[in-house]
């Protein structure tokens, strides 16, 4: 079979002049390579670009039409669900993504705007042969980007994205005929489904929360989360005050929920008394808190207090990655148990997950899994755990709670490097950072127990840089393991 060509819209040099007559005709070459955009991200996470420059309709419906037939040939069935966050590409690219699966006879099953946890709910709850992602989660609104889902609602593993990858190198799916296209279902309860599961969690004891009555301050960042997390604070018994509540796609703010994009969330909870702030991303499978003070916790916080509750009430493993704070393993020793660390990435985290039997786990990027529910980073979820969390010690503010917890300065910066020259960095980091335990699982990542700190440094899976994490009980320790890794790759820049 011809390889199936894939473009960022421009018509590559090789490509012959001329109709195409026929599936066998020779009028295009017998064989013809995956022509992808050079600056399109391609991970675990899926493909992501920058709509127009490289992520375009045509990709889209031939990364659908791809994905549809990879499922099929897996034997997986031809159902696929699919849902999208905000932006305002997404309209555009969600009709290329039906194009792509009916041209190769799937049937597709819309959700419209809905969380992405929602959707991978749907796929799972569904027994649909997979899901199909619309967002490009915390990048900027330029961006957009494809998530795949398999059937039982988890992220396409590392390994099945490999053979996917290779099938899209290798093979032109066979379409089906005019006869054969389904029609497009839309399903309209997947919202209140997800938000019924929740409060259904053994974790979760709703009157509890209802009787502490909290005031909770809110920001959506004018993203899907804003169609479910108002809705599921208000069937906890909260009182609302909202920012960015707005679904449109045009991001009040930089829509990753870092501390440093915080301060109109701790303004809002100061301003109406709130005794916690939740901010998440624009496709909400992240969260990050303020405490009652309207001071940004960052979001390594969540996991810890999110894996606090889930441990009281069920011991047992907890998975997290390489980049994620120390004060997860504090929490998880606390009630005996232990903490495994995976690859960066959802999909390498929920592998890991699955192989210890873990009851909870996530990112330190504000990403809480809850296998009870499902694999996969839920912020609603998250925010019914911290709820939970606030109504374990209602008479305590959360401040307060959190000054318990060992104290971590995390610094996170990114810088521009070229990725062939990473092994020869990564040694050079060695030698410029001796006595560390090493793990090169994912990039390089060193630490000194006894000292409590780390660094890691790795290539980013969602934006064209390299990541700088380190963590130590003071800042300046911190910064300076940062700083070390930067001299480092300043050094290696320009081999």
């Amino acid at each position: 079979m011809r390889p199936f060509l894939l473009t960022s819209g421009r018509p590559p040099a090789t490509r012959p002049a001329g109709p195409r007559h026929g599936r066998n005709s020779d009028t295009f070459p017998a064989t013809m390579p995956i022509l992808l955009p050079d600056d399109l991200m391609v991970s675990v996470s899926g493909f992501r670009g920058r709509v127009g420059p490289s992520l375009t309709p045509e990709l889209v419906t031939g990364l659908a039409a791809a994905y549809g037939a990879f499922l099929q040939t897996e034997g997986d069935g031809r159902v696929v669900v699919v849902g999208r966050d905000s932006r305002t590409s997404g309209p555009m690219l969600m009709r290329s993504v039906a194009a792509g699966l009916l041209s190769v006879g799937c049937r597709v099953v819309e959700l419209g705007v809905v969380p992405t946890p929602t959707l991978m709910l749907a796929v799972k709850e569904s027994d649909a042969a997979g899901g199909i992602g619309v967002t490009a989660s915390h990048n900027p609104a330029e961006w957009n980007a494809l998530k795949f889902a398999v059937r039982g609602g988890t992220f396409l593993p590392p390994e099945r994205m490999r053979r996917f990858r290779k099938r899209l190198k290798e093979d032109d799916p066979e379409r089906a005929k005019w006869d054969a296209i389904a029609k497009v279902s839309r399903e309209g309860q997947a919202v209140q489904r997800h938000i019924r599961r929740i409060l259904e969690l053994p974790f979760i004891d709703v009157r509890a929360i209802r009787r502490a009555r909290v005031r909770v301050a809110l920001d959506t960042v004018n993203g899907a989360g804003g169609v479910l997390i108002p809705r599921l604070l208000e069937h906890l018994g909260c009182e609302v005050h909202s920012i960015g509540s707005e679904p449109h796609g045009r991001f009040h703010r930089d829509p990753e929920p870092t501390a440093a994009n915080l301060a109109a969330l701790g303004a809002l909870v100061r301003r109406s008394r709130a005794g916690i702030g939740f901010a998440v991303d624009p496709d909400a499978d992240r969260l990050s808190l303020v405490d009652e003070r309207g001071r940004a916790l960052g979001e390594d916080l969540t996991l810890a207090l999110a894996a606090d509750v889930v441990l009281r009430r069920e011991r047992g493993p907890v998975v997290t990655n390489l980049s994620t704070s120390r004060v997860v393993e504090d929490v998880a020793r606390r009630h005996g148990c232990r903490v495994s660390r995976s690859a960066v990435g959802e999909s390498n985290v929920v592998v890991k997950m699955l192989e210890e039997g873990a009851v909870v786990g996530g990112e330190g990027n504000g990403g809480v899994i809850v296998p009870a529910l499902h694999h996969t980073r839920d912020a609603p979820a998250g925010t019914a755990l911290l709820m939970q969390y606030l109504a374990d010690a209602p008479d305590v503010p959360l401040s307060e709670r959190v000054r318990e917890l060992p104290r971590y300065e995390i610094v996170k910066a990114k810088a521009g490097f070229p990725a062939e020259a990473l092994p020869s960095a990564y040694a050079a980091l060695r030698d410029a950072a001796p006595g560390g335990e090493l793990d090169d699982t994912d990039g390089l990542r060193i630490e000194w127990p006894e000292q409590r700190r780390w660094l890691h440094v790795r290539p980013s899976g969602t934006e064209p840089v390299v990541r700088l994490i380190a963590e130590a009980p003071e800042g300046e320790s911190a910064l300076s393991l940062v700083e070390l890794a930067r001299r480092v790759l300043a050094q290696w820049s320009g081999a």
